[in-house]
């Protein structure tokens, strides 16, 4: 089993410096133990509208300064790795979710108000959108993993369950985001009878060979941490683990396996991954100790 070196570690850090936003070197700083989580939060903040849901290239592949779904998203993983989802950010931005909400409960993959401003060229949608798994199910899923109570939750939770329920193949991110919710549901038997119907279906989106080229999706993209679905054997989870301390680059960090559209994503999804990736290995035990 490897772990990360402390010289590995220095080396990610040194990656963070040159090429993460202020708010994954915030992020990097509490995860290693010495950063205060109320500058996250602060920096955070900043990318919070006035109508509560968040923009401004939170998401680095929408560069625009107007609300999208899936920014929420992202907003929200990053409460959840600082516990902070009593935060105001949180109902402010389930308010925001009410406003933009299809009339099946789910939020779309993203507004019509996208083709205002620069971004990656999936980031497409027909005039009336309807709701989406993605990012619908894990928003859904962790305000659930957090029990907050707010009026957006039951719809979105009935309309993901019934595109749950309703599913026989995934796409990758489809995949992710419906194992999230199945990890964070209330009602457990439901969770693990959808779970079994799915497994086989969620593993044909999974890249088993660690070498794998391309945008693939490896089994820590689907378990970044230990969770309660058993989706992974121990083996599979070693092997990628310590072939992900082997993808490690030269500069330090781990780079990103899609499309770099224009060269400011590049050092974005850099360090944002980078801070992923640490998180990682630090959930499974492979930093080193103190790290």
């Amino acid at each position: 089993m490897k772990t990360l070196t402390e010289d590995a570690l220095a080396a990610a850090g040194r990656y963070i410096q040159l090429n993460a936003r202020l708010i994954d070197r915030l992020r990097y700083d509490r995860l290693l133990g010495g950063g205060s989580p109320d500058r996250v939060l602060a920096v955070l903040r900043a990318h919070q509208n006035p109508d509560g849901g968040f923009g401004h290239a939170l998401e680095p592949d929408l560069r625009g300064a107007e609300s999208q779904p899936e920014p929420v998203e992202v907003a929200f993983w990053i409460l959840d790795e600082l516990d902070a989802f009593d935060d105001p950010m949180v109902t402010a931005a389930c308010d925001y979710l009410v406003t933009v909400t299809a009339e099946d409960g789910g939020v779309p993959f993203v507004l019509p108000s996208v083709r205002t401003s620069p971004r990656a060229p999936w980031w497409e949608t027909p005039d009336d959108p309807p709701g989406s798994l993605v990012p619908t199910a894990s928003i859904a899923g962790l305000l659930h993993k957090h029990k907050v109570s707010h009026p957006w939750l039951a719809p979105a939770t009935a309309f993901t369950w019934s595109a749950i329920e309703a599913a026989t193949e995934l796409q990758p991110y489809t995949a992710r985001a419906v194992l999230h919710f199945l990890e964070h549901a209330p009602d457990r038997d439901r969770a693990h009878e959808q779970f079994v119907r799915l497994r086989e279906a969620i593993l044909a989106t999974v890249s088993f060979d660690p070498d794998a080229g391309g945008e693939a999706h490896f089994p820590l993209d689907f378990a970044p941490e230990p969770g309660e679905l058993p989706l992974f054997s121990d083996e599979v989870l070693e092997r990628h683990l310590d072939a992900l301390i082997d993808q490690q680059s030269a500069e330090g960090g781990w780079a990103p396996n899609f499309l770099m559209w224009t060269p400011v994503v590049a050092h974005e999804w850099g360090g944002f991954l980078t801070v992923a990736r640490l998180r990682t290995l630090k959930a499974y035990g492979r930093l080193p100790t103190g790290g």
